[in-house]
C-alpha cells in the first residue's frame, strides 16, 4: 500500500531466490519444521515473526519451500487459526492506540488523519475478508469492538 496515501513510491525489498524444493543445509524433516510451527503459534507469535525466527534461528530458508505448505495453511491443518486475520488485528491495535493519544491529545490533526486513514484501511481488509469468508457475516468494524477484540 505505498502509494495509496502518500505520492512517495514503496520501499524496494529483496526478491526470495528461485530454487525449487528443500535446499540440502536444512536438516529437519516436515514434521518436525511443522511443530516448531505449531509450538511457536502456541507461545503466542504471528505466522511472520514465526517465518523470521525459523529463518534466522534454525537456518530454514523458507517454510512453503521445505514443507510444501506456508504457514498459514500449517496452522489451519492444525486448528489454530485466529478469529481475525493478523494484518486485521495489527491495523485495530493501531487505531486503538492513536484513538487513546487524540484523547489525550486533541488538537493533533496530523495523527487525527493517520486515524482516518488506518481506518480506511482497515474497512477495506474487512470488506476483502468478508467477502473470501473469513470474517462472519455482519461484522463491522468500529473503534468499541476493536477495542473488545484486541484485549
Amino acid at each position: 500500500m505505498a502509494r495509496m496515501h502518500a505520492r512517495r513510491r514503496g520501499a524496494s525489498g529483496s526478491k526470495k531466490p528461485n530454487v525449487k524444493g528443500k535446499p540440502e543445509w536444512v536438516t529437519q524433516s516436515n514434521e518436525e519444521i511443522e511443530e516448531l510451527v505449531v509450538k511457536m503459534a502456541n507461545d503466542g507469535k504471528d505466522p511472520a515473526r514465526i517465518g523470521l525466527v525459523l529463518r534466522d534461528q534454525y537456518a530454514i530458508p523458507s517454510v512453503r519451500s521445505c514443507t510444501e505448505k506456508s504457514i498459514g495453511q500449517i496452522l489451519s491443518d492444525k486448528g489454530q487459526i485466529p478469529k481475525l486475520p493478523y494484518d486485521l488485528q495489527n491495523l485495530m491495535r493501531r487505531a486503538v492506540e492513536l484513538n487513546e493519544h487524540l484523547k489525550k491529545n486533541s488538537r493533533d490533526l496530523h495523527n487525527r488523519r493517520g486515524l482516518q486513514l488506518i481506518e480506511s484501511k482497515i474497512r477495506r481488509l474487512v470488506k476483502y475478508y468478508s467477502s473470501e469468508g473469513k470474517l462472519p457475516d455482519g461484522w463491522k468494524y468500529s473503534l468499541d469492538t476493536a477495542k473488545l477484540e484486541i484485549e
